[in-house]
C-alpha cells in the first residue's frame, strides 16, 4: 500500500467548487491609463493596439478600456479580466506597455497569466536600466501619495464649509473654535 491518491484536474475542480472553461479562449487587449486628463492617450493607445493586431493577424474578441491609477489593484475592468483569466476565458492578453496592466507586480500577474493558460503579449518591450526604472518607481510612488494628500487637503476644506454652515440653536459653535481644533 503506498498511500498515494491521484486525481485528474476535474476531481480538482469539482473539489474546488470551480468550472472548467471548454470553450475556446478569446484574445483581449486591454487599455488603460491613469486619469481623465489622459483620455486622448487612451484611444492612442487602442489605435496602436489595432494596428499590432492586424499586423500579427490577430483578431481580439473584447477591447477592454479603463481610466484608473497602476498601483490601484481594485479596478473594477481589471478584476473582471483576471476574473476570466482565472475562469479560463482568455488565452491572450494584449498590452501597450507592462505598466498598463499594472504598475508594480507585474511579474506576479505574468506568472498568474501563464498559470491559467493565458499568454501576454506586449506591444512595446521597453528596456531601463536598474537606475531609471528606481527613478521611475519612486516618481510613481510620490506621484500616487502626494495625490492622496492633496485628496485629503480637498476633503478638510469640504468639512470646514460643511462645519461653517452647520450654525444652528442646536449646534452652537464657539467662535475662538476652529476647525482644527475639531480635527
Amino acid at each position: 500500500m503506498t498511500d498515494r491518491r491521484f486525481y485528474t484536474e476535474e476531481q480538482i475542480r469539482q473539489f474546488r467548487q470551480e468550472t472548467a472553461h471548454h470553450g475556446p479562449r478569446q484574445t483581449v487587449v486591454y487599455c488603460r491609463v491613469s486619469s481623465q486628463s489622459e483620455r486622448p492617450d487612451l484611444k492612442n493607445q487602442r489605435r496602436a493596439l489595432e494596428e499590432f493586431c492586424l499586423a500579427r493577424g490577430l483578431a481580439p474578441a473584447e477591447y477592454v478600456e479603463e481610466i484608473g491609477g497602476g498601483m490601484n489593484f481594485n479596478r473594477k475592468k481589471f478584476l473582471a479580466l483576471m476574473d476570466a483569466i482565472e475562469a479560463g476565458t482568455v488565452g491572450t492578453l494584449i498590452i501597450a506597455h507592462q505598466d498598463r496592466l499594472t504598475r508594480f507586480g507585474y511579474e506576479w500577474f505574468a506568472r498568474f497569466c501563464q498559470r491559467h493558460a493565458c499568454d501576454i503579449l506586449v506591444l512595446n518591450q521597453e528596456h531601463w536600466s536598474p537606475e531609471e526604472e528606481l527613478v521611475q518607481d519612486l516618481w510613481t510612488i510620490t506621484h500616487v501619495f502626494s495625490a492622496r494628500l492633496y485628496g485629503l487637503r480637498n476633503y478638510r476644506k469640504k468639512l470646514q464649509e460643511a462645519l461653517d454652515a452647520d450654525v444652528s440653536p442646536q449646534n452652537p459653535v464657539d467662535p475662538d473654535a476652529g476647525a482644527s481644533d475639531i480635527l
